[in-house]
């Protein structure tokens, strides 16, 4: 019985899967059946002597359906003409005179085209989303010793809300109570946890690792850093409208120029020429057909389809075409250092022991502490240890100070394994220590100190990609800046500039600042291409000309992104630069071929020297060819 209800079930299940299915590809699903009746009518007409019109009606009814509405819609609005008329005109032109199959072949390349736009516009549509999940949805107030979960959005200034280990910060305050480390890399880019004590701020959307807060709320959720890089985002891709105003301005032109010119040859040539009415109704029709814009249309959407199967093929996702042709006019690019230029993970880059202990030894009490850690640096320090030594033994006892770092017990010694901090390490034991010993500069320290003396240190930092000097020398040869954006201070930086090679650098950048950077950057470069992972990423990307996301990166950074390196290879950069420029020169190839072509048919046409069939032939075949030229981007580069 139990299994016969689950059966029951699924039907509605899958019910309810396929309307969904079906709302969201209705225009794609329409272009396939549109082309699968084409196709079985043209079968037909090859066995058969008859036209299987009401076969190409159909096409045309389902095919058409959804641009037919569309222009007409954007006529009655716009008051202006489009492609979507002419194209309207010239099956029904087709059709009139008896050839339906031409007229289908129109409607279902239209009809396709529409339904990949709209997928597309559909996608880039979810970079707020991807945002506003990042944003708690509730915070635990503080009211009169009670604990009341609200809604972030009723958090007034002066509230107490607190904040508990693992849980994101719901709203920029100062804590009056507790001590922590705060991940804050996904609003300033710091690759290392802050540690944050009484009277320090802490800022929405990021993240309490370890002490329990009490915060006191000093701006309202839409006045927030948090609401300020939902807010850039949003205006970033409102402005970001396609540069498609001259090929807007084309269409319109075109197809006023197309009708106007179909009108005259309808009324004047049996009183200039002395054409029969017959005559010349057949030579209008004729030059619908030819003038029809199919090979303008498979100019550009078989290359763009190529190049974006090309690039996913090599781990490079293209949101869109538009996305890829503006790559090729891309003078400058700025790079988030962490985990772009960077692999954003803590690495350990130096060890210094004056201790009797052995290196080994030191670091198998060291690991073993540190192994009761959470914090990114003492993860890093344990996966150093496990290169190095065979195995990790268990520490008698071990107490983590959030902030400072961790005390510990081994082999009845008592360890302190911190940050430079009078209140946890002995200052007088440290400054001996740091006389003795050189250390590296640009480096994260952790200081071990046993039975209160320091006797080592522990030097991290975030690890260049090794990809990407050689991606930025190529870039280079291609003529495109590179600059670096990071939350990082500036000694940082300037060492990271020179492990990579970046001809500029920008430091201590704040989300807004980067965004503000990047309009510095567009007015000295021109057209400027940002690569980025974090959510403090977000508004650089939507800001600059071209996204370009990191595919270990935030969701957020990679819905605001335009184009996503899946495989996190700098390297790929280069390759969707060439993939940018072949793929424009092929459509500009197609785009110049098609016009000739359709110069040449209508030119024909008037003085008599081409009929239907030959028109048919000549406009279809240079749409074959185009989209041949186009498929060229399917072959590697």
């Amino acid at each position: 019985m139990d299994e016969k209800s689950e059966l029951m079930k699924q039907p509605t299940i899958f019910h309810g899967m396929n309307l969904s299915f079906l709302k969201r590809h209705a225009e794609l699903i329409a272009a396939l059946i549109s082309g699968i009746l084409i196709l079985i009518g043209y079968m037909i007409n090859h066995m058969s002597t008859q036209t299987p019109w009401y076969l190409f009606l159909l096409a045309y009814l389902i095919g058409g359906f959804a641009k037919a509405k569309e222009g007409i819609e954007e006529t009655l609005k716009e008051k202006t003409l489009n492609v979507e008329l002419l194209m309207i005109f010239a099956a029904l032109g087709a059709a009139f005179i008896g050839h339906w199959f031409e007229g289908a072949i129109l409607i279902f390349i239209f009809a396709l085209s529409g339904a990949l736009e709209t997928y597309s516009t559909e996608k880039s549509s979810k970079a707020l989303s991807a945002l506003m999940d990042l944003q708690p949805e509730t915070a635990e107030r503080l009211d009169h010793g009670q604990v009341a979960t609200v809604p972030v959005n009723e958090l007034n200034l002066g509230d107490l809300i607190q904040i508990k280990p693992s849980e994101r910060v719901p709203a920029d305050g100062v804590i009056l109570k507790g001590e922590t480390t705060i991940d804050a890399s996904s609003m300033t880019g710091e690759s290392i946890p802050i540690f944050k004590k009484v009277n320090d701020e802490v800022m929405a959307g990021t993240v309490n690792l370890e002490g329990h807060l009490i915060v006191k709320v000093t701006k309202r959720s839409q006045d927030s850093t948090f609401s300020r890089i939902l807010h850039l985002v949003q205006s970033a891709q409102n402005e970001k409208v396609p540069a498609q105003a001259f090929i807007e301005k084309f269409e319109n032109l075109y197809v006023a120029f197309v009708l106007i010119f179909v009108a005259l040859m309808l009324t004047l040539p049996p009183f200039l020429f002395g054409w029969t009415w017959s005559h010349t109704i057949y030579r209008s029709m004729v030059l619908l057909v030819v003038a029809s814009p199919c090979a303008l249309v498979a100019s550009t959407t078989p290359a763009i389809l190529s190049a974006i199967a090309n690039g996913a093929r090599n781990g490079i996702l293209i949101k869109g075409g538009i996305h890829l042709q503006q790559l090729a006019s891309i003078q400058a690019i700025a790079f988030d250092k962490t985990g772009t230029l960077t692999t954003g993970l803590p690495k350990v880059t130096q060890f210094v022991n004056l201790s009797p202990l052995t290196n080994d030894d030191l670091l198998s009490h060291v690991a073993a502490i540190e192994s009761h850690t959470t914090h990114p640096l003492g993860l890093a320090i344990v996966d150093y240890a496990k290169e190095h030594i065979k195995t990790i033994p268990n520490p008698d006892h071990v107490k983590i100070v959030p902030g400072y770092g961790v005390y510990g017990q081994i082999d009845q010694f008592n360890y302190k394994i911190g940050k430079a901090n009078p209140k946890f390490i002995d200052e007088v034991s440290l400054h001996l220590f740091l006389k003795e010993v050189h250390i590296k500069e640009d480096q994260s320290l952790v200081f071990i100190e046993r039975n209160g003396q320091v006797i080592g240190c522990i030097g991290l930092n975030d690890q260049v990609r090794q990809t990407a000097k050689e991606a930025i020398a190529s870039l280079r040869q291609y003529g495109i800046k590179s600059v670096m954006l990071t939350g990082d201070n500036e000694k940082v930086a300037k060492t990271i500039m020179k492990e990579t090679g970046v001809d500029s650098m920008i430091a201590d950048c704040l989300p807004d600042q980067k965004a503000n950077a990047i309009k510095q950057i567009k007015k000295e470069y021109g057209s400027v291409a940002m690569i980025g992972d974090g959510i403090n990423d977000t508004p650089a990307l939507a800001t600059a000309d071209l996204g370009i996301g990191m595919g270990a990166g935030t969701d957020a950074a990679l819905e605001t992104a335009d184009i996503i390196l899946m495989k996190n290879d700098l390297m790929k950069i280069l390759d969707t630069v060439k993939l940018s420029k072949k793929m424009n020169r092929i459509i500009k190839e197609n785009i110049a071929f098609a016009l000739m072509v359709i110069l040449i048919l209508v030119v024909s046409n008037f003085i008599g020297i081409v009929n239907l069939p030959l028109g048919v032939v000549g406009h279809e075949g240079s749409t074959i060819l185009v989209i041949l030229n186009g498929l060229r981007l399917l072959k590697n580069l």
